[in-house]
Parts: structure tokens; C-alpha cells; sequence
């Protein structure tokens, strides 16, 4: 079982550093599924031995890949294992509580009855729990192992399961659930402003169809999927005008809202998204028009932008925007091309965030990132 477990990890692995997974949706998917073989497989049924598990295929997984989703999965499934193990333990003190409680008041009855018929002095007396009881019953003995290194039950670990298999269908979902709450942010006749290809923008848009909007599309140059763009959505009946990215600063007066996706969002509220955002993200802040972003909360990340372990960006290859006959036959050496693939841009740029969790503003991350991610994990 084990050395299966290695292959699957292992081709995970490889397709990450080939980049084979088609978008961040599908490599949540990938990583919550590869990690749920990773927790049925386990042969000791410990919380600890859990996240050690898990916490070690992750470290692999994420120096495998430059994308953060990877680590924030990985990080979301060890949270499911202990918010399990935590709720497993409330079960626990309240049965035993209850328990407790039934029998004084089977103590409680007896000592009636006794009193009743003449019984001895020395009958047990019913009483309430002290305040000292509870503290002793709260607090392990001397030499017991903590709550998060208690032994798992085969019902908690099938309950740790259960929640990846809920966690992997809500991720599926993700789009549907940002796009159908297009009615409530946008209004009849407005002008939207969108950057390149964006499969989320263009669910988003399509379902505010209804509102009569327009759509203005940036080509996104160097990859240009901004012409695909513009192609759907006009496919899809909603008025639509391309332009170069050149022309973003001067379109922007007529623009009512600009709505664009997002590769990651980061602890402080910013955002990593397609090269060139930054320039829409100014010119809208020039103009005070509202700067939107839909992003997945399988996207948002503990990460910092100054911290040196995050990648704040991936260059490729410079042949995609001059030709390499040209780089050594015309240049003679003289000319460098960088082709970065990510900007960032700071919180004070980002007017909401729309996830499938509903819509926030960029000081709420602190406390998304609270609800779905344990301190302990932040650093994998």
C-alpha cells in the first residue's frame, strides 16, 4: 500500500513541475484528493500521526509547485484534522457529562427513597458539581499525551474523509457560487472593464447578461487571451468592445466597474493576478472606479508579500514576445527580454473581494484566513 501511495505522490508531483493540471481549481482538487489517500492510509489512527503525514507530503508537494493553492490546501486539510479531533473530544466531555449527570441523579432518587424509609446517616448525599470537580475533570493527568495526540477513533478518521470529500465537491462548485451573485453587484447598463481570459469573470459576466451590461475587454498582451475573451463573451449576446492594453488609461472615464480573477490573495489583502493588473488597478484608482476581484477562498493564502519564501513571480520563457533568431541574430547579445507572468497588487488597490464564501473587503482576510486555516500550519 505504501509504495502505491509513493507512485501516485510521485506522479502528482511530476505534473506539478510540468504544469499539467489546466487551472487552480483542478489542482485544489488534485491536492485535497492525493492527501485523502494519504489520510485513509495511515496505519496508526493518531491525530499527530495524521498531520505529520499529511504535513510531509505537503512539503513535498509545495517545493514541487510555484503556484501558493497547493500549500493552502494542504494547510486546509490539516485545519479539517483538527477541528475533527476538537469536535471528536467536545463529544467525548459531553457524554461523559451526561453520564455523570444521570448518575447523580440515580444517586440523588436513592438517597429520597432512603431518607424516606429511615436508612442510615452515612447514605451518600446528592450534590452539585463543584467548580473544582470540572477543573479536575478538564485537566489530563500527569504522563497522558495532549488532545491532538489522542488516539483517533476509526469514526473520527471516516469523518476526516467525509470533510475532504465535501471540501473537493465545494471546490467544483466555486464558480457557480461566485457567478450567481453577479445580480447583486452589478447594475442595469453598466460599462465593465475585464483583463484577459478569465474562465470565473466570464461565468460572472454571463450570468449578468440580464442587466443589459457591456463589456470592455484589454487584449492582455503578451498571451493576448484577451481576444478569447471578448470572442465568448460576444458569443454570449453581451456587447463588447476589445481594445490594446494601451488604451486602459483612456477608456477608464467610461468604465463603471472593473472585474477581474486572481492567482492568490495574500495575508494583508493583496493580490497576485496576470501581469499588467497593476496598470488597470492604478488607472482605476485614478478615476474611482471600483476595482473587483473574484477569486475561490481555495486561493487565499497565510503568505506575506515581503516574506522571501513566497514567489511573488514566475518568468517564462522570453521566445514568447521576441522571436530567438531575432535575440541572436539581430541583437548580437545587446538585448534582454523578461517575461514575468504575475503582478502585485497592494490591498489599497482592491475595492471588494467576491468569493463563493460571499463578498468581502481586503481588511476581512485576516479573518477568513481564521476560519480556515490553523496558526500551527501557517509555516508547512
Amino acid at each position: 500500500m505504501a509504495s502505491n501511495l509513493e507512485l501516485q505522490i510521485n506522479a502528482f508531483i511530476m505534473k506539478l513541475k510540468r504544469r499539467q493540471l489546466p487551472g487552480t481549481v483542478e489542482t485544489a482538487q488534485k491536492t485535497v484528493e492525493l492527501l485523502r489517500v494519504v489520510v485513509s492510509s495511515q496505519p496508526r489512527c493518531t491525530t499527530s500521526s495524521l498531520l505529520e503525514a499529511v504535513r510531509d507530503v505537503g512539503k513535498r508537494l509545495v517545493d514541487a509547485s510555484s503556484e501558493l493553492v497547493v500549500g493552502n490546501m494542504v494547510r486546509r486539510v490539516m485545519y479539517v484534522i483538527r477541528e475533527e479531533d476538537q469536535q471528536d473530544s467536545a463529544r467525548d466531555r459531553d457524554r461523559d457529562d451526561q453520564s455523570d449527570f444521570d448518575e447523580d441523579e440515580d444517586d440523588g432518587a436513592g438517597q429520597e427513597e432512603t431518607l424516606t424509609l429511615g436508612g442510615p446517616k452515612d447514605s451518600k448525599i446528592m450534590r452539585a458539581r463543584s467548580l473544582a470537580s470540572l477543573l479536575e475533570y478538564q485537566t489530563p493527568a500527569a504522563g497522558t499525551a495532549p488532545s491532538s495526540s489522542a488516539a483517533v477513533s476509526r469514526k473520527l478518521k471516516h469523518n476526516i474523509i467525509e470533510c475532504m470529500n465535501e471540501l473537493i465537491f465545494d471546490l467544483g462548485n466555486i464558480c457557480s457560487q461566485i457567478a450567481e451573485q453577479a445580480s447583486e453587484h452589478l447594475h442595469a447598463n453598466e460599462i465593465i472593464l475585464t483583463f484577459g481570459f478569465s474562465t470565473t469573470v466570464l461565468k460572472f459576466l454571463k450570468t449578468a447578461k440580464k442587466r443589459n451590461i457591456a463589456a470592455v475587454v484589454a487584449e492582455a498582451a503578451p498571451y493576448y487571451d484577451g481576444h478569447k475573451m471578448a470572442k465568448q463573451l460576444a458569443a454570449a449576446g453581451i456587447q463588447t468592445t476589445a481594445i490594446s492594453d494601451s488604451a486602459i488609461f483612456a477608456m477608464m472615464a467610461r468604465i463603471n466597474m472593473v472585474v477581474v480573477g486572481a492567482s492568490a490573495v495574500l495575508a494583508n489583502g493583496g493580490v497576485i493576478a496576470q501581469v499588467g493588473l497593476h496598470t488597470v488597478a492604478l488607472a482605476a484608482k485614478q478615476h474611482a472606479v471600483p476595482f473587483v476581484v473574484l477569486t475561490g477562498l481555495h486561493k487565499l493564502s497565510p503568505e506575506q508579500p515581503f516574506d522571501p519564501a513566497v514567489t511573488m513571480n514566475d518568468v517564462k520563457s522570453p521566445g514568447e514576445i521576441l522571436d530567438f533568431r531575432t535575440l541572436e541574430n539581430e541583437a548580437s547579445g545587446q538585448l534582454h527580454v523578461t517575461n514575468p507572468t504575475y503582478d502585485y497588487i497592494p490591498p489599497s488597490l482592491v475595492s471588494l473581494f467576491i468569493t463563493d464564501g460571499g463578498g468581502h473587503c481586503p481588511s476581512y482576510v485576516y479573518r477568513l484566513l481564521a476560519d480556515h486555516y490553523s496558526p500551527e500550519d501557517y509555516t508547512l
